[in-house]
C-alpha cells in the first residue's frame, strides 16, 4: 500500500518562532524522528511554521506570543503560547481552533500526550489506522531523549497554568472594541458610504481588498475598481504608517481586507507575508524592497518573495 509521508518543514517551524527565539531543540528532534514516517503514524497533522496572523482574526500584534508549528486537516494550527512574551523557557500548547483548547503544559508534556494516547479519542492527534500505530515507538524514543522513566508526570497541568481560553476571549473583545471606536474605520466609512450592503441580514457585508507597495496602490471590491480609491487612499496609508509605529518588528503590511456592514460597522485584517497583485501583475519587488529598507523586520520574518531579488 502506498504510504505517505508526513509534511515537515523545519524552515518555516524556525520562522514562525518571536524574534530572537530558536527552535526547541526537541521539537526538531522530534521532526527528525518523524521525518518519513507514514502520515497519521501517531496522528493526523503536518509540520510547519505558521504565524498568529495567519491562525486567528488580527493576530499580527501576537506574533510574540505564538510559534505555530502543527497543522490539522481541518486547518487549525497548534503551537507553544507565550503569554508574557517569549519569557516563558518551556510553553504551554495550544490549539487554536475556536475551542482555544490546552493540549499540554509544555512541549514535552504534549509530545507525551500525544505518545499516551492522551488527548480525546476522536481526535486527528490520534493514529489515523490502527496497524500503522506508531505511539510506542515514540514514547519509548521520548523515554530515551528525555530520560524519564515515567513519562505521564510529564502531562501534569500545573494548578498556576495561564489561563488560554480567557486570553483569546479578551483579545477578540478587546480588538473589536478598538477597531469598532478606531478613526481610520469610522473614516473609511464615510468615504464608502455608497457601499454599504441594503440586505436584511445582519451579516451582509461588502468586502474591500487593498494593496499598498511603496507608491503602489489598489483598491477594488468584488474584484472590481472603486470610485471612491483616491480620496480613500490617503487614509489607509495612514493607518499603515501609524500601525508601522505602534508596531515596528511588523514591518509594513502589504495588503488588506475589510468587511463593511449595513452600519459602517468595519473589521480589517492584514497581510504582510503574501505578495499582492496590482494592476493585473505582481507588486514591485523594488517598490516593496524600499518599503522594507524603510520599517525592517527581524531577518526570519521577511518572507521569501521579499527577501530573495528577481532575476
Amino acid at each position: 500500500m502506498f504510504e505517505i509521508p508526513y509534511r515537515i518543514d523545519l524552515n518555516s517551524i524556525r520562522r514562525a518562532f518571536p524574534a530572537g527565539l530558536d527552535a526547541p531543540p526537541l521539537l526538531i528532534d522530534f521532526a527528525n524522528w518523524l521525518e518519513g514516517r507514514p502520515w497519521g503514524s501517531v496522528g493526523c497533522f503536518g509540520l510547519d511554521g505558521y504565524f498568529s496572523d495567519q491562525a486567528f482574526w488580527d493576530g499580527s500584534p501576537c506574533r510574540n506570543h505564538f510559534a505555530l508549528f502543527l497543522r490539522l486537516p481541518t486547518g487549525s494550527l497548534a503551537g507553544a503560547w507565550y503569554p508574557d512574551g517569549h519569557k516563558l523557557a518551556d510553553p504551554p500548547i495550544v490549539l487554536l481552533d475556536g475551542q482555544w483548547q490546552n493540549l499540554g503544559p509544555s512541549l514535552e508534556g504534549f509530545l507525551t500526550r500525544l505518545a499516551l494516547l492522551d488527548l480525546s479519542e476522536d481526535s486527528d492527534f490520534r493514529p489515523h489506522l490502527a496497524g500503522q500505530d506508531a505511539t510506542g515507538e515514540l514514547a519509548a524514543w521520548l523515554r530515551r531523549r528525555l530520560d524519564v522513566a515515567d513519562l505521564e508526570s510529564l502531562t501534569k497541568i500545573p494548578s498556576a497554568m495561564p489561563d488560554f481560553r480567557g486570553f483569546m476571549e479578551k483579545w477578540y473583545r478587546d480588538r473589536g472594541s478598538y477597531w469598532a471606536n478606531h478613526p481610520t474605520m469610522k473614516a473609511l466609512a464615510e468615504l464608502l458610504v455608497a457601499h454599504r450592503p441594503t440586505g436584511g441580514n445582519p451579516w451582509d457585508q461588502t468586502i474591500f481588498d487593498v494593496a499598498i507597495v511603496g507608491r503602489q496602490y489598489r483598491l477594488r471590491s468584488r474584484f472590481q475598481p472603486v470610485e471612491e480609491a483616491t480620496e480613500v487612499e490617503p487614509v489607509l496609508r495612514g493607518l499603515r504608517e501609524d500601525m508601522w509605529r505602534q508596531n515596528p518588528s511588523l514591518g509594513l503590511w502589504y495588503s488588506m481586507w475589510f468587511g463593511m456592514g449595513a452600519n459602517g460597522r468595519i473589521n480589517p485584517n492584514f497581510d504582510y507575508e503574501s505578495r499582492p497583485t496590482i494592476d493585473n501583475a505582481p507588486a514591485d519587488l523594488a517598490e516593496a524592497q524600499a518599503d522594507l529598507a524603510r520599517a525592517p523586520r527581524p531577518a526570519r520574518w521577511v518572507p521569501a518573495w521579499l527577501a530573495t531579488p528577481e532575476s
